[in-house]
């Protein structure tokens, strides 16, 4: 045995430096949920952290690309949450980046399918750099130079180009989970695709006041609920088959698509003044979510991934997830405030706990999956981080307006034919303004656009 002479004084540094390492391991983030400056202290951090994650502005790398193992259209969902802190706190410091990257994917067509990534692209990958544009638009992000697509122009091209696949030779409707049958998937009709489809629908009618996209978010809700991802309590069920004409459902529940309904149904409510079936919606959706809030007395209300969380069986891509039902839960308190107090008794406890356990990486502010547990898991990653921060900053609602429309200051210059390959004076006379008898009279006389079935209105596209 070999033995090693040590001088009192190294064991004293070496203690020292020991404790300090603990120390810095140890010391969970200070966040005060009631305090805005804390918020934004807390968020500031996490969005370093973030964006830590990110090389795409690094020489020889791809704009709006994340590296291995990070998919396309959790690259979207990632600059949608550096708008979003933008928005809460008004910090300037990733605009650059997110505004390149946003405009580098957006592609040749301005449509957010570029070269790069169209072979293997679904509606649900383009629908989340779909929602990025939307945001920029609904929060008046700078806008891009006029030689290049707005960004209210790429929602409405995304969501063109998606009524156009709207498939009714199966299940009497529905968007596919893929664009091109040669993807694995290609059969699958899912939530998240046709939630997606459903709030980009509901958010464009209500930033631009046209109907049109009003009948397709109707449209899209009464198809879910026929087929059955909506459940008779308002569950939000992952997807069913056309190989056996939807007739089985996958019953598995996650966050962002009880969010992605949620979120546009909260859209409707503002579009149509209150109408009580949307309101009937949202608080279905909202009870719903007890699938996701821990019941335990030393969690409670914390948000949890259950489908995934308890069995430490989280993907890359799941970990992400509850950071947009964080982000749209924020929304809603603003547009439909009727949800205000259900909506902050959730997000304030999930984002304790969420600071709570961001204690790994180089920082020690790199955040964990599970936040019911109440210290760091030893995990992290870029849904990690994104899911933190968004439900940290959505505590900052009540410092900001919420989502604009053209009518509220909204800034960015829209394209309705974008995506259609026409020009708008060619569109049909479907496509006409929403006006105030539409609202005040077939909406707030019927609770809704009654049971007209629009689905075969998708041939205006062609």
């Amino acid at each position: 045995m070999r033995f090693i002479s040590i001088s009192v004084n190294s064991v004293w540094v070496y203690l020292a430096a020991l404790w300090c390492f603990i120390g810095t391991q140890v010391d969970a983030i200070e966040l005060d949920v009631t305090d805005e400056d804390s918020i934004k202290n807390v968020a500031s951090q996490l969005a370093w952290d973030l964006v830590s994650f990110y090389t795409g502005n690094n020489t020889g790398d791809v704009p709006g690309n994340l590296p291995d193992p990070y998919y396309w259209w959790e690259a979207g969902a990632f600059f949608g949450t550096l708008i979003n802190y933008w928005t809460y706190t008004g910090d300037t410091t990733y605009n650059d980046i997110t505004k390149q990257a946003i405009l580098h994917q957006a592609g040749e067509n301005g449509d957010l399918m570029p070269t790069n990534q169209t072979r293997t692209e679904g509606n649900d990958d383009q629908a989340f750099w779909a929602f990025t544009a939307m945001m920029a638009a609904e929060s008046n992000f700078p806008n891009p130079e006029e030689d290049k697509p707005s960004w209210l122009a790429m929602a409405q091209a995304v969501f063109n180009e998606q009524a156009a696949r709207w498939d009714m030779e199966t299940c009497n409707g529905g968007l596919k989970w893929q664009i091109y049958s040669f993807n694995s998937g290609y059969e699958y009709k899912n939530a998240i695709s046709n939630g997606c489809f459903f709030d980009l629908a509901a958010r464009l009618a209500r930033y631009t006041g046209n109907i049109t996209y009003a009948e397709w978010a109707e449209n899209t809700w009464d198809w879910a609920e026929a087929v059955g991802l909506l459940g008779e309590k308002y569950q939000v069920y992952d997807g069913t088959s056309e190989t056996n004409n939807c007739s089985d459902i996958n019953h598995i529940q996650w966050t962002y698509n009880n969010g992605v309904f949620l979120h546009g149904a909260a859209h409707m409510w503002n579009l149509t003044n209150g109408a009580q079936k949307w309101e009937k919606r949202i608080t279905g959706l909202l009870n719903a979510q007890h699938v996701f809030f821990s019941k335990n007395q030393t969690s409670k209300n914390v948000m949890y991934e259950s489908a995934c969380e308890p069995q430490e069986a989280c993907t890359t891509d799941s970990t992400s997830f509850k950071a947009y039902l964080g982000r749209w839960m924020g929304d809603i308190a603003k547009i439909a405030p009727f949800t205000y107090d259900t909506v902050v008794s959730r997000l304030r406890p999930s984002a304790k706990a969420a600071a709570a356990q961001c204690l790994g990486g180089d920082t020690g502010t790199y955040c964990g999956t599970s936040w019911t547990k109440g210290s760091y898991d030893g995990t992290m990653g870029v849904g990690q981080q994104m899911s933190a921060l968004e439900v940290i900053q959505a505590n900052l609602l009540d410092t900001v307006g919420g989502p604009l429309t053209d009518r509220t200051g909204g800034s960015s210059d829209g394209d309705s034919s974008a995506g259609t390959g026409r020009t708008s004076a060619e569109l049909p006379g479907q496509w006409r303004p929403l006006t105030l008898k539409d609202r005040a009279g077939a909406w707030a006389a019927t609770g809704g656009l009654g049971t007209v079935v629009i689905g075969y209105t998708i041939f205006m596209f062609f």
